[in-house]
């Protein structure tokens, strides 16, 4: 099994939208993607409420049977779609794929 984390750390204003509403507004995209990608096996999105400097906004954690299938769900194109909006409203991000 593989798991893949994500953190995003957003920017204050991006897309004509503040911080907390680019950061709705991806958790919802995120959180519609397991009914289109059948790749996906567990996913969970949350919301920081830990406000410090070193703290991300929001995490998403997933879970693939292969790293091939991992690999599937990152050039699927609904995921594509939410990377592109990723790319717009977010000023950082890191991420952790692991076998376990």
């Amino acid at each position: 099994m593989i798991k893949h984390i994500v953190m995003f750390k957003f920017k204050k204003y991006a897309e004509s939208n503040n911080k907390l509403g680019n950061m709705q507004m991806l958790k919802a995209y995120l959180e519609a993607l397991p009914a289109q990608i059948n790749e996906i096996k567990f996913f969970q999105v949350g919301v920081n409420f830990f406000e410090a400097p070193v703290a991300y906004d929001l995490v998403l954690v997933s879970e693939f049977l292969t790293k091939e299938a991992l690999y599937s769900y990152q050039q699927h194109p609904e995921h594509l779609k939410v990377a592109d909006f990723v790319g717009k409203v977010c000023e950082s991000r890191i991420v952790v794929d692991y076998v376990f």
